[in-house]
């Protein structure tokens, strides 16, 4: 599997959406000012995987990155992601610490 996933910003439902093998895989956000506040992560049972997961935060991340936009991560998963991941804790606003 490669770092990089083709996702889909879907703004009018607010959210990143992967497809694979027929689901859906999304991570929901909010959009304020310069902040995208990760709010759902949702992977299917029958595709769950550590490197899928691994894998669709980042591609997110970098889209978030092209945006010049800091992210709040109120999803446990994805604040756990950056806890374990710290070349992305520059991806935070001032004074939010994880």
């Amino acid at each position: 599997m490669s770092d990089t996933l083709m996702i889909n910003d879907n703004d009018f439902l607010r959210q990143f959406e992967l497809k694979i093998d027929g689901e859906l895989a999304k991570i929901e956000y909010s959009l304020q000012e310069r902040k995208i506040f990760l709010t759902k992560f949702i992977v299917p049972e029958n595709i769950q995987s550590k490197e899928l997961e691994t894998n669709f935060i980042k591609s997110v991340f970098e889209n978030v990155q092209e945006r010049k936009l800091s992210v709040v991560p109120t999803s446990p998963k994805i604040a756990s992601f950056i806890r374990k991941n710290k070349e992305y804790k520059e991806l935070l606003p001032v004074g939010i610490k994880i």
